[in-house]
């Protein structure tokens, strides 16, 4: 496994403060943007509606995966397999220092990478591929579009296309003699490819001659960082390339430490996929056809701050408020009324709550009199659309019929006793509630007696 010359990764400029600073910090095991120094930055894989469309953030990079296939004509030294291609593209939307229309020495050490850890590896059945030997095989070309540049774009890229052959299916194809026919997928399932394997590539960045070792560098760790080792693994444990970079020295220690790093970190990666491959089948099922994203932080202790809806949480709260509101007292409770003293021998009802005497007149609730000396201790309620009166607002009018305060004594009580035996028990009641009863007045006596004349020759 010999070294390969350093490649410019990153060229991201930096000025010699920034390079100390950052050095610094790896020396003082901290990063940049808070990780550990085995910890990969945030993976999110996202599928789109066709088949073999796949999207992969590894934290700032982002990296598009598409797979395609046709048929075509096998080489003439392997009749009976298939064909693959993978091309990785580096646009300057990605990076500035990505050139247009020109391949980087950078974007060839990535193709040679990604052939050399997916086909050398036989990481896909060829044989599987192949439609009538020696004529007709299916080839597959995998097209790796680099998006944004935030470092360690083969990782990302490995990713994005190992979970891409996962996700295609290619049209399914029936074999009559020499006639080929090739299905819709309206006829007939669509195939998935045979995958033996999930190679996954991992990379570490080495400083200060080799003694300093992080995973999944950034681009300004790139930038800083004196070689490179890219190990390629699948879940068996089985390594299926690795490349050294940067003109480091790497003792056997070494590699060995890095290998079982990799096979922690290629576990956790190979979980991420099959779980989002899982639920976007699921999805399609349900007929829920369109992007699913899946987040997961490998071996991660940074904590991100995440956008939350509290929308529900604020109607839910409304309408506990409002189960929780009493009652209107108008509709379940009658009003309390209480009778307050305002001098010896006198009493006024008080205003305890609403007036509900309208509704026990409409309800039939009348008082009939039947003497005439009754009149003096019968009390009327007022009607419900009157004001309350209080006790500075009432008046006494010797010719109204409708309502009089009658203020008794004493006398006039033991008078009403004796005089007629058909005086309600309401009236009786009332009067004995009645305490420290006031001194009979002579213009109490002549009033009452007045009223009672003008009664009399009325009815007369």
């Amino acid at each position: 496994m010999p070294p390969i010359n350093k490649m410019k990764a990153s060229n991201v400029t930096l000025a010699n403060c920034e390079k100390d600073f950052i050095l610094q910090c790896i020396r003082s095991r901290k990063r940049l943007d808070g990780r550990e120094t085995y910890d990969y930055r945030n993976i999110k894989v996202s599928f789109g509606v066709e088949r073999g469309h796949c999207e992969v953030q590894l934290g700032k990079t982002r990296v598009l995966a598409q797979v395609s296939c046709e048929i075509t004509k096998p080489k003439e030294n392997r009749q009976t397999e298939g064909q693959i291609f993978i091309n990785i593209e580096l646009s300057t939307m990605a990076s500035p220092a990505f050139e247009a229309g020109r391949m980087t020495e950078y974007g060839v050490e990535l193709n040679r990478f990604m052939e050399r850890f997916f086909i050398e590896s036989r990481a896909v059945d060829m044989e599987s591929l192949c439609i009538v030997a020696g004529e007709k095989v299916w080839s597959v070309r995998v097209d790796v579009q680099v998006l944004d540049h935030g470092g360690n774009i083969l990782d990302c890229a490995s990713i994005a296309a190992i979970t891409a052959l996962k996700h295609f299916r290619r049209p399914d194809v029936s074999v009559m003699g020499e006639e080929v026919t090739v299905h819709s997928h309206q006829d007939r399932e669509p195939v998935s490819l045979s995958i033996l394997h999930m190679p996954v590539c991992v990379t570490f960045a080495f400083f200060d001659d080799g003694e300093l070792l992080l995973v999944d560098p950034t681009d300004k760790e790139e930038a800083v960082m004196d070689g490179h080792m890219m190990m390629a693994m699948n879940i068996h444990r089985e390594i299926c390339g690795a490349v050294m970079g940067g003109g480091v020295s790497l003792e056997i220690d070494q590699i060995v430490r890095c290998s079982k790093i990799a096979v922690v970190k290629v576990t956790e990666i190979i979980e991420l996929i099959k779980s989002s491959l899982s639920e976007d089948e699921k999805q399609r099922l349900t007929g829920k056809i369109g992007v699913f994203e899946s987040t997961k932080k490998i071996t991660t202790t940074v904590a991100e701050t995440t956008a939350m809806d509290i929308t529900e949480a604020v109607k839910t709260g409304q309408e506990i408020t409002n189960n929780n509101t009493p009652p209107s007292q108008d509709n379940n409770l009658l009003s309390i009324w209480h009778a307050d003293i305002k001098g010896p021998g006198t009493a006024q009802i008080g205003h305890g709550g609403n007036n509900t005497w309208q509704d026990m007149e409409e309800e039939s609730h009348v008082i009939e009199i039947e003497s005439d000396e009754d009149v003096e201790n019968a009390v009327k309620s007022e009607p419900k659309n009157k004001e309350p009166r209080t006790s500075s607002a009432i008046t006494i009018d010797d010719d109204s019929e409708e309502e009089d305060v009658v203020v008794l004594t004493s006398d006039s009580i033991s008078g009403v006793k004796t005089s007629s035996e058909k005086i309600p028990d309401e009236g009786v009641d009332l009067m004995a509630a009645l305490k420290k009863p006031a001194p009979p007045t002579d213009s109490m006596m002549t009033r009452s007696a007045s009223k009672n004349k003008k009664r009399r020759k009325k009815k007369t």
